[in-house]
C-alpha cells in the first residue's frame, strides 16, 4: 500500500515504514504529524484518486529529526562593472517516518 501526499508545495510517494525529508514542520523528535492532503491512495486491489484530495484518507508520520539540507551557493556577477555578490542558503528540513496510511 502506498499514497501520494502533498506537503511543503511538493508531492511525495510514501508507504508505511519509509523515512523521507520534507520541508520544515513544527514539532520535536517523536511528535506525530497527520497529513490530510492525500492526492492518491493505492492498495493491492484498488486505486483511489482525489479531486484534488481523497476524502477521509490520512497519513500519519513521526518526526525523527530536525535538520538542514546541503548548502546552496548563489553567485551574481555583472560583467565589466566590478559587481560580484556571493550568498548561500541551507533549507531547514524535517525527517519523517511514515507510521500509518488509512483510507
Amino acid at each position: 500500500m502506498y499514497a501520494i501526499i502533498k506537503t511543503g508545495a511538493k508531492q511525495h510517494k510514501v508507504s508505511e515504514g519509509d523515512v523521507l525529508l520534507v520541508e520544515k514542520l513544527a514539532g520535536d523528535k517523536g511528535t506525530e504529524v497527520v497529513f490530510d492532503e492525500v492526492l492518491m491512495v493505492s492498495d493491492d486491489n484498488s486505486v483511489k484518486i482525489g479531486k484534488p484530495f481523497v476524502e477521509g484518507a490520512k497519513v500519519v508520520g513521526e518526526v525523527v529529526i530536525q535538520t538542514k539540507g546541503p548548502k546552496v551557493i548563489i553567485g551574481k556577477m555583472k560583467r565589466r562593472k566590478g559587481f560580484r555578490k556571493k550568498t548561500g542558503h541551507r533549507q531547514e528540513l524535517t525527517s519523517m517516518k511514515i507510521k500509518k496510511i488509512s483510507i
